[in-house]
């Protein structure tokens, strides 16, 4: 076993009010300065910059975890995280048939850059990343764990996006075995709240939309590394945030 220092909810500058600098080499070099060994990549209702963010993470040592927050149709954040590239991907094109047309206003929400791992924009996203998709909680939870994704209920203390803001409640269907903190959340508090939390994994990661707010070597996970190889850390990573 060993500590593994992790930021899973990182944006890059394919989201909405992503900062330009937040390119996924930038994002990469950050998360190894910082002290982090596994880091997500984690683009609103996208994919699409998973596969560069893949790459530059094998340049600086870092373990990556292509991932989605997700914004279900109840306007509740869903924090996707897939073991491979692949998995991420596909589920990456069936949210996009989900997106609404909206078209993005750049002057408003910033440009949504799709990049290579050399940091060149390959095109721009036109459709405004931000906006709830068609995928109710249960539809979007479904779909992520049939590419062998795992996913849990986002920075659930929050009013913005955060399912018990939303529901009044943290769901028990769909169960989910883990949920995420903002780095101010009080898990304490909550679980007296809502005691159906104290038994589930905690999570906390930044949401970062600037290259300044990813983690540090701050929040830390256990896992089983022998042999070891970035994608059986990924696996039981996965795992464990699964229950397993």
């Amino acid at each position: 076993m060993s500590k593994y220092y992790y930021d899973l909810h990182i944006h890059s500058c394919l989201s909405p009010c992503g900062d330009t600098d937040m390119t996924p080499a930038n994002i990469a070099g950050m998360a190894a300065v910082a002290g982090l060994q596994i880091a997500a990549l984690t683009d609103h209702n996208t994919t699409d910059n998973c596969p560069a963010f893949w790459q530059t993470c094998r340049t600086y040592g870092i373990i990556p975890v292509p991932g989605m927050e997700l914004t279900t149709a109840e306007e509740i954040h869903l924090l996707c995280l897939f073991r491979d590239l692949d998995g991420a991907m596909a589920f990456g094109e069936h949210v996009a048939a989900a997106r609404m047309p909206v078209k993005n206003r750049p002057d408003i929400f910033g440009h949504q850059l799709v990049m290579d791992a050399a940091d060149r924009v390959l095109r721009e996203e036109e459709t405004l990343l931000i906006s709830a998709t068609s995928l109710s909680l249960e539809e979007g939870t479904r779909l992520c764990r049939s590419f062998g994704g795992m996913c849990m209920p986002a920075h659930i203390d929050r009013e913005s996006g955060g399912v018990i803001s939303v529901l009044g409640t943290f769901p028990t269907e769909p169960r989910y075995t883990s949920f995420e903190l903002s780095p101010t959340g009080n898990r304490l508090e909550l679980a007296s709240a809502y005691p159906v939390l104290e038994n589930l994994r905690c999570v906390t990661s930044s949401d970062a939309h600037y290259l300044w707010d990813i983690s540090g070597a701050q929040h830390s996970i256990e896992i089983q590394d022998e042999p070891y190889s970035s994608a059986l850390v990924r696996e039981n990573l996965l795992a464990i945030l699964e229950g397993k």
